[in-house]
């Protein structure tokens, strides 16, 4: 069950100088993904940097109950209390579970936790909890590429295939600085369809996870455009093993971690046992679920770091001194490109102060680091739950410190639902549902996309026939609701019924030609017919 509002498990520490994302979207599939990085993706988080930063202040669940507006920054005690209440709404209301630091000049102002790192044990967050970073390795990645080309080893400028075996001619004008910069058209590996479900849980050789993407057709000429790519970050992995001749996580424990006294991070192959780390959670409804595997051998450079909201301060500090690299180095590391993005930042401005931000979501781990250079101000929250943004919490968090308008989590419809049709059943639950469209104003969450969250969660836990019921309701309250029809394909699907689930998907289909979801469906349901005995 949620872990109950009551505040953090851990007092503050002090003393030395870091998706909103529904369960239907790991059912389905790009739709509302925020996966390995920053697009709409799963936190699968997707992340989505800085592009949920932008969305998070118009998300449901934050257009209701506006906090006071402060004209001045609060002091000591006021910010203090208004933290904590934001996060106990955020706990109540947006499942938030992790840790939570806000520190100025490096030093902490808020510094705790909430919720739980382990359900099964019954052991809460603290800030000393190790969680995955997911992609906020990329800034780690891209550090290390720095360091080479200072040492004289490498240039950003260089063709990547001067340094890949078997470098496809499409990859040839390629630099390191399109893959620094999201900018070189090699397609995402983890937006691949059968990514998810199937992709991300094998074990590959490196040469052998690089095919996944190897021949795939360019998106656009290098430098053209941006396009959020974990498979270019992976790939600046395999550039760094050949130049460095050590393994990443050996490289990056030398010349960063243990130089920087990052005594709490590492790199995870799922195999390690690492201390006071978190498990990473999925929800279903209002209760967690434990996240499924991801095969360590899809992570290099894109992803796989673990840390503390404490090393993650270290290394903010870092970047404001010459410790890893120059001034002009740094500089060049926070210059945007295009989409604002830098060599694994995004760069940007909120409240009208220039901002330095990456997210990470990644196997039931959100992540975000928000950095106001010319403040010293920097907010980290680390968290183990899908359904909680962290960046939604490390924005709302700068603003009280910064004396800026923010807004309180709220209530969501689709939490009261999931509990009303367990409970009382669907016809209870489409009675609030009807009730809270019908009421002055009606409920912001009062729409489809809230009954497809439900209908999907019920199919999650296997409950089918309250599924079906909450998607045909769906579409009998909203005619255009498409994707529900994908819902009733999807619980034909798990209950074994192919030829119902082919029905639904191609009257999908017929709705939306442009469906790639209903397109691979039909697909994966087609190859299974003709693979059957």
């Amino acid at each position: 069950m949620r872990v109950p509002a009551s505040g953090p498990v851990h007092a503050p520490r002090c003393g030395y100088s870091a998706g909103l994302q529904s369960r239907y979207s790991f059912l389905h599939g790009q739709r509302y993904r925020i996966g390995k990085g920053p697009s709409m993706q799963r936190v699968s988080m997707t992340c989505a940097a800085a592009v949920i930063g932008g969305l998070m202040m118009g998300m449901p669940g934050m257009a209701q109950t506006p906090a006071p507006t402060s004209v001045a920054a609060p002091s000591q005690d006021e910010l203090r209390a208004r933290a904590d209440g934001y996060m106990r709404a955020a706990v109540a209301h947006d499942q938030f579970t992790g840790a939570v630091l806000v520190a100025r000049d490096g030093v902490p102002l808020i510094d705790t936790a909430y919720g739980m790192a382990s359900h099964e044990l019954g052991v809460p967050n603290t800030p000393e909890t190790v969680y995955h970073v997911a992609s906020l390795t990329k800034q780690f990645t891209a550090m290390v590429i720095i360091q080479l080309r200072d040492r004289g080893k490498l240039e950003v400028g260089d063709p990547i295939c001067t340094y890949l075996a078997d470098c496809p001619a499409a990859w040839k004008p390629i630099t390191i600085r399109h893959l620094l910069t999201h900018s070189s058209g090699i397609p995402n590996v983890s937006s691949l369809p059968d990514w998810d479900d199937e992709l991300s849980l094998k074990r590959y050789t490196r040469a052998e996870f690089v095919d996944l993407f190897r021949a795939l057709p360019l998106e656009f000429t290098p430098g053209e455009k941006y396009s959020y790519s974990n498979s270019g970050y992976f790939l600046l992995g395999l550039i760094i093993e050949r130049v460095s001749g050590s393994a990443f996580d050996q490289f990056l424990k030398a010349n960063i971690f243990t130089p920087l006294g990052m005594t709490h991070s590492g790199y995870d192959d799922n195999r390690a046992v690492i201390p006071g780390a978190a498990t990473g959670y999925y929800s279903r409804g209002t209760d967690f679920i434990t996240a499924t595997y991801v095969d360590p051998s899809t992570r290099l450079g894109d992803t796989g770091i673990v840390s503390t909201t404490g090393d993650l301060l270290r290394w903010d500090q870092a970047l404001y001194t010459e410790k890893l690299v120059s001034r002009q180095s740094l500089d060049e590391i926070f210059t945007p490109y295009r989409n604002g993005y830098g060599y694994g930042w995004e760069i940007g401005t909120r409240f009208g102060r220039r901002t330095v931000a990456h997210s990470g979501s990644d196997g039931g781990f959100s992540s975000y680091i928000l950095r106001f250079p010319d403040d010293r101000l920097t907010v980290i929250v680390l968290g183990n739950g899908d359904r909680m943004s962290a960046a939604k919490a490390a924005v709302n968090l700068s603003a009280i410190t910064l004396g800026a308008p923010y807004k309180m989590p709220a209530p969501q419809l689709r939490d009261a639902l999931w509990d009303v049709v367990i409970q009382d059943g669907v016809p209870a639950a489409l009675a609030r549902f009807d009730q809270a469209r019908q009421q002055i104003p009606p409920l912001a969450d009062a729409n489809g996309d809230t009954l497809l969250d439900l209908g999907y969660d019920l199919v999650d836990g296997r409950r089918l026939a309250e599924a079906d019921a909450i998607f045909r309701a769906g579409l009998q309250r909203f005619p255009d609701l498409v994707y529900a029809w994908d819902g009733l394909a999807d619980s034909a699907s798990a209950r074994g019924d192919r030829p119902a689930a082919i029905g639904f998907f191609e009257h999908s289909l017929k709705l939306d030609p442009a469906n790639d979801y209903a397109v691979r469906g039909l697909a994966k349901l087609r190859r299974m017919k003709s693979a059957a005995p």
